[in-house]
C-alpha cells in the first residue's frame, strides 16, 4: 500500500503564519510530527506532495529523516486533493492507497485502525474512510450510512440538527485499487475545489462500496489560529517529559506540573513554570516572569514580570514586562516593555477574527494575536483580541491596534503633545513639611 500525505495548501486562513506544515510544536515543525505518528503506525515509507511555495522546505526536512520520501510538486493548487493525488498517480499504480492530510492531528489508533479495516477480507468494501464520532456540530462532512456500516452519501456541512449520523468525514482514506480512483479523479467535474468528493461521489453512485471506519480518539483539524493550542496541548502529552542536564534553574524558581525544558535554558529567581509548559533550547525565563500553559521556542527571552499563557511562540521572540495570552507568535518577534496581547472582550463574548473580509467566529471568548515572522512592537502598545499582525513589520509605540495589519507595515498613531507652562515652585517646597502630610 502506497501513503499519501497531502501538504500543499497555502494555510491562507492561518494567515499571518505562512506554512501551518512547518510552524513548530516542542521544537518540530509538525509535519515532523504527522510524520512520526504514522511510524508509530508501522508506517515507514510516505508519498509527500507539495506546491512550489513549500516544495523546498519539504524536500529538505524529508531528507533529515530515517523514512523512505517521495516528494512530488501539485502544480495547480486549485484543483485541491485531486491535483494533489494526480500529481502521483504514476507512483500509485497498482496498489493501494491511504490518502490522508498533514494538517488533521489524530492518534497512532485512527491509522491503525483504517489499515485493519481494509486488511480484513470480509465484506465487499473497497474504500474505508475514518469517521470521527462527535457530539457537537462541526461545519464538515458527514458520513451518511446504513444499518452494516458502508456508506450512503457524504453530507458536506448539513444545518446544525440535519446531520445524518454522528461520523464526521476525516481525511485517513484507503483505497483499495488506485487505478480506479484515479479514473474518476480524471474524469470529475466541478467548479469548486471539492473534485475528490465528487469523485468519491461518483464512484459511490456506480456501486463502489465504501465502509465508514469508526473512530473516538483525538482529532484536531489545523485551521484557524485558534486551532494552534489544542494540537500543542495534545503533542504535549504524547511527548517525553524531562528537564535538560544543561538547564540552570534556580533555586528560587518554581517549576511545577509536566514539563519539558531544553538544553541550555536559564531560569531565573522568581520565575514561575507551570506545566504544560515546552522551553526550547538556550531560551531564558527571567526574574518574576510566569510561563503557563505555553510552547516557547528556541533562544527566546521571556523578560522580567513577563506572563505568557496558554501561548504558542516561534523561536528567538523576546518581551520585557509584557502579557502574551491566548496567542500564536511567529519567529524573531519582539515586544517593547509594557506591550499586552488583549484577549478577553468587554462584553466577554466569542472573539471575532476577520477572515476573508468577513467576521470568524473563533468559538472561544479569550483569544489573542496572531503574529508573523520580524515583526517589532513598540512600548505600551495594547493589541486587541483577534488582531492579525503580518511579518515584517514595525509597530509603533503608546497605540492600540483594534484591527488587523498586513505584512511589511509601518504602523504608528496620531497624537498631539500639549506643552505649557509650569507655574508651580516645586524648588522652594519643604521636604520636612511635605513629609509630615505624608
Amino acid at each position: 500500500m502506497k501513503v499519501l500525505m497531502l501538504a500543499a495548501g497555502r494555510s491562507k486562513r492561518m494567515k499571518p503564519i505562512e506554512d501551518k506544515n512547518f510552524l513548530s510544536f516542542l521544537g518540530k515543525p509538525l509535519i515532523v510530527h504527522q510524520l512520526e505518528i504514522l511510524k508509530k503506525a508501522g508506517i515507514n515509507e510516505v508519498i509527500l506532495v507539495g506546491g512550489k511555495h513549500n516544495l523546498e522546505k519539504i524536500s529538505a526536512m524529508a531528507g533529515s529523516l530515517k523514512m523512505k520520501i517521495v516528494v512530488r510538486e501539485q502544480k495547480n493548487l486549485e484543483l485541491g486533493m485531486c491535483g494533489a493525488i494526480l500529481a502521483a498517480k504514476d507512483l500509485l499504480s497498482g496498489e493501494a492507497v491511504m490518502v490522508l492530510s498533514s494538517n488533521d492531528v489524530v492518534e497512532v489508533k485512527a491509522f491503525k485502525a483504517v489499515m485493519k479495516a481494509a486488511a480484513s477480507k470480509v465484506g465487499q468494501a473497497e474504500s474505508f474512510i475514518l469517521g470521527k464520532k462527535v457530539t457537537t456540530y462541526f461545519p464538515g462532512g458527514y458520513l451518511e450510512t446504513d444499518k452494516t456500516g458502508y456508506i450512503k452519501n457524504i453530507v458536506e456541512k448539513p444545518e446544525p440538527g440535519t446531520e445524518p449520523s454522528d461520523l464526521v468525514n476525516l481525511v485517513v482514506h484507503i483505497h483499495k485499487d488506485a487505478d480506479k480512483l484515479v479514473k474518476y479523479l480524471e474524469k470529475a467535474d466541478s467548479k469548486k475545489d471539492d473534485l475528490y468528493e465528487q469523485a468519491l461521489s461518483r464512484m459511490m453512485k456506480d456501486g463502489v462500496k465504501m465502509l465508514a471506519v469508526e473512530y473516538d480518539g483525538f482529532w484536531q483539524p489545523l485551521k484557524f489560529p485558534w486551532h494552534v493550542h489544542n494540537v500543542f496541548k495534545y503533542l504535549f502529552s504524547q511527548a517525553e517529559k524531562k528537564i535538560a542536564k544543561s538547564a540552570q534553574i534556580a533555586k528560587r524558581a518554581i517549576v511545577n506540573g509536566e514539563v519539558i525544558i531544553g538544553e541550555n535554558v536559564k531560569v531565573f529567581d522568581g520565575a514561575v513554570i507551570n506545566g504544560p509548559c515546552y522551553i526550547g533550547d538556550d531560551s531564558v525565563v527571567a526574574t518574576n516572569a510566569l510561563v503557563r500553559d505555553s510552547n516557547v521556542g528556541k533562544n527566546c527571552v521571556i523578560g522580567f514580570s513577563t506572563e505568557v499563557a496558554r501561548s504558542v511562540l516561534g523561536d528567538e521572540v523576546w518581551t520585557h514586562s509584557n502579557y502574551i495570552g491566548d496567542s500564536v507568535i511567529g519567529n524573531n518577534v519582539s515586544f517593547g516593555a509594557g506591550t499586552v496581547t488583549g484577549n478577553l472582550r468587554l462584553d466577554e463574548k466569542n472573539v471575532q477574527v476577520y477572515y476573508d473580509g468577513k467576521k470568524i467566529d473563533a468559538h472561544t471568548n479569550k483569544f489573542g494575536a496572531v503574529i508573523g515572522d520580524n515583526v517589532r512592537v513598540g512600548v505600551n502598545t495594547s493589541l486587541m483580541p483577534g488582531v492579525r499582525i503580518g511579518g515584517g513589520s514595525f509597530i509603533g509605540a503608546g497605540i492600540v491596534v483594534p484591527e488587523d495589519v498586513s505584512e511589511n507595515s509601518f504602523v504608528r498613531g496620531e497624537w498631539k503633545l500639549k506643552v505649557s507652562e509650569n507655574r508651580e515652585n516645586i524648588g522652594g517646597m519643604d521636604r520636612g513639611d511635605f513629609k509630615n502630610k505624608l
